[in-house]
């Protein structure tokens, strides 16, 4: 479960450093076509990732909370499971005996 967790967690950063660089790109190239100033262009660049952050942590939340939930759930082990299966066993015995 951590270990997908930390996938998760790894690929929405991934997302991130790839996002800035493509909101750098974009920022770059409407620069150039005159359609922003430099000055507007820093401005445009902060807002968006802001925007990224926001929702990357917004989204880390709802995961976390998720995984939470799980968490919470019993679940019934392997070695649960092994350990009432020894103790039917043994009472069944104790139930024969006794007839």
């Amino acid at each position: 479960m951590r270990d997908l967790i930390s996938k998760t967690i790894s690929l929405g950063l991934g997302i991130a450093v790839a996002s800035k660089e493509q909101v750098e790109k974009l920022a770059g190239e409407l620069v150039k076509k005159g359609e922003m100033t430099r000055a507007e262009s820093f401005a445009f660049i902060d807002d968006l990732l802001k925007k990224g952050e926001e929702t990357q942590h917004k989204l880390e939340s709802l995961i976390q909370e998720k995984v939470q939930k799980v968490g919470e759930r019993k679940w019934a082990t392997k070695e649960d499971i092994e350990r009432i299966e020894r103790r039917l066993d043994q009472l069944l015995d104790r139930l024969e005996k006794s007839e």
